[in-house]
């Protein structure tokens, strides 16, 4: 499970090092793809695979998800962590994700996110736990 946050950068070659906490996780190789809210996801190979097994599940009959799909797997990459635990984030994750410098990269469960730091920058996510429509939602749940 990924947690915790960091604030690193990508550096004149478009590498970021990935946090020595999450790089333990990650085993030398993972995928990064675009994930929701223009960030970036990395996930271990284990778990993109089970994420293939949910996407696999869809109706390829809608439009919709044939378009998911289509963006899900066509944006994404195999990396394979360098000796001093730096990823390549290629040009268009870099569009989509509005990176140019400084990253908040965050663990989310079993995945780990690529902010801009520009684009997610002081994000007071607290306020959420004190939205009631919010808690009333996780409370379905058993939250």
């Amino acid at each position: 499970m990924f947690h915790g946050t960091y604030r690193n950068s990508i550096d004149s070659k478009n590498r970021m090092i990935v946090p020595s906490k999450f790089r333990d996780q990650l085993g030398g190789r993972c995928m990064l793809t675009k994930g929701f809210d223009e960030c970036l996801y990395i996930y271990t190979m284990d778990a993109y695979e089970e994420m293939a097994e949910r996407i696999s599940k869809l109706p390829q009959s809608d439009a919709d998800f044939r378009e998911f799909i289509r963006d899900f797997f066509g944006n994404s990459e195999i990396c394979e962590l360098d000796s001093q635990g730096r990823i390549l984030i290629p040009p268009h994750l870099r569009t989509y994700a509005h990176i140019s410098k400084d990253l908040i990269t965050m663990g989310a469960m079993d995945k780990v996110e690529i902010w801009s730091a520009d684009e997610r920058g002081d994000a007071d996510t607290a306020k959420m736990m004190k939205d009631k429509s919010f808690t009333d939602k996780l409370r379905e749940f058993g939250i």
